[in-house]
């Protein structure tokens, strides 16, 4: 089974949405991400050189999706995935992304991707 390095409830604020009033605001926008790391050699040798980088994917993508101004969660889910398996040594990725409040009632609406190949 492989290791996972995961970011959870990070909070940007982004231009999404399908309706014309979306458009011209920002809003709070949740991203949960899995990403299939092998962390033991980070586990020897207790050096960030041996990790993923969670801190710098974090920065990734918060300027991806701030910067997108996406009209569906899952286009902006697939490009967080497609950002990720792109630029990290990561074979897979979870990627949760909702929007906190969107329908009344509720507390989170989104969508959960999985993208790439989980390996050992």
């Amino acid at each position: 089974m492989m290791d996972r390095v995961f970011l959870e409830a990070f909070s940007v604020q982004a231009v999404i949405g399908i309706w014309e009033w979306e458009r011209q605001i920002k809003q709070r926008i949740e991203i949960s991400l899995e990403m299939g790391f092998d962390t033991r050699a980070a586990a020897v040798s207790d050096d960030v050189a041996d990790t993923l980088n969670y801190k710098a994917v974090a920065d990734g993508v918060a300027a991806l999706t701030q910067q997108g101004e996406f009209k569906l969660v899952e286009a902006l889910a697939g490009a967080i995935a497609d950002y990720i398996l792109g630029n990290y040594a990561v074979p897979w990725v979870k990627v949760r992304v909702s929007k906190p409040g969107a329908i009344r009632g509720s507390r989170h609406v989104g969508v959960i991707i999985e993208r790439g190949t989980p390996s050992d």
